[in-house]
């Protein structure tokens, strides 16, 4: 297991730094002059090459890089190119907004797409069956700031219960937090619970014909246990799909952030992409990738624990 370990912590580790390294010289070949978008309408030649000058574009691109991944390893973020505040100070007010969208719709998830899927794997053809494999094609089929429109329009315009837009802090409400981010996680869980449902289904039904599922059947053991003995079976693909999801979540949460007014990394990606700060582009970069590896590391850990066959693939 610590073999199997340390292969996942160093195979993350390289995907961190080849990603990181890929952006770095992707943005500065799509923003060759950032002075343009950072000054935007006071853009002069005089000043362009001040401000050049000043956030250091005027050197070759290996000598920012170098500077560059030096700082990365001090664990130093750099600067703002827009506002010359430290991005690692300005990421960390903005991220807990993004996660707690996220973590919410990756629980909302999880425990719906369980729920639905074991249901309706164990009663294939039923109405809830049907429910499930139709709300895959629908939701799937529907663009999902659309749907975020549509929760807005209902349960914060018309039913007033839940605010429409903003975002508040945790500590200063915990009910207030809650309702600031139900409406986007639902938003962002719906197509994940119907895919983790329609995977979880496929995956006891396919199950439920072993052998070793009609052995525990016939020695007597409640409908209870050989759902726990079917879910286990379930768990790795189901799993997989998560942690996928994840990926897909924090991709969707740029969109549904604009659409409810968070002030979490939607709005500063995209900021930072219109204004060319390089920096702060890196930087979300960078913490989104460890997001991910953190992610998938544990979902290799769990997956080797769950099947041990699965170490030594």
């Amino acid at each position: 297991m610590l073999t199997f370990t340390l292969k996942r912590l160093i195979s993350g580790v390289i995907l961190l730094v080849a990603v990181a390294t890929g952006t770095f010289f992707l943005a500065h070949a799509a923003i060759p002059d950032p002075t343009l978008g950072l000054l935007g309408s006071a853009a002069t030649p005089e000043a362009q090459a001040v401000l050049a000058e000043k956030i250091g574009t005027n050197r070759p691109v290996l000598v920012q890089f170098g500077e560059w991944v030096a700082n990365m390893l001090r664990g130093d973020f750099g600067v703002s190119w827009k506002n010359f505040q430290p991005v690692g100070a300005q990421l960390a007010v903005k991220l807990p907004v993004t996660l707690s969208v996220v973590t919410a719709a990756i629980l909302l998830s999880a425990v719906l797409g369980a729920i639905f899927g074991t249901l309706a794997g164990l009663r294939p053809n039923s109405w809830i069956d049907r429910v499930v494999k139709a709300a895959s094609v629908i939701l799937f089929a529907l663009p999902g700031f659309w749907v975020a429109l549509v929760l807005v329009m209902v349960f914060a315009v018309n039913l007033r219960l839940f605010p429409a837009v903003g975002y508040v802090q945790p500590e200063q409400s915990m009910g207030g937090w809650i309702q600031s981010i139900t409406l986007p996680a639902i938003a962002l869980a719906l197509g994940a619970i119907v895919m983790i449902a329609e995977q979880l289904r496929n995956a006891i039904i396919q199950a439920d014909g072993q052998d070793y599922v009609r052995t525990l059947r016939s020695r007597g053991l409640p409908t209870w246990r050989v759902v726990v003995h079917l879910l286990r079976n379930a768990a790795p693909a189901s799993l997989t799909v998560l942690a996928l999801m994840f990926v897909g979540l924090l991709s969707g949460a740029i969109i549904v952030e604009q659409i409810f007014a968070l002030p979490g990394i939607g709005p500063l990606t995209q900021s930072s992409s219109q204004n060319g700060d390089i920096p702060m582009l890196l930087g979300i970069t960078v913490i989104t990738v460890v997001f991910v590896v953190i992610v998938n590391f544990l979902l290799d850990i769990l997956l080797g624990w769950i099947n041990p066959k699965a170490r030594v693939k």
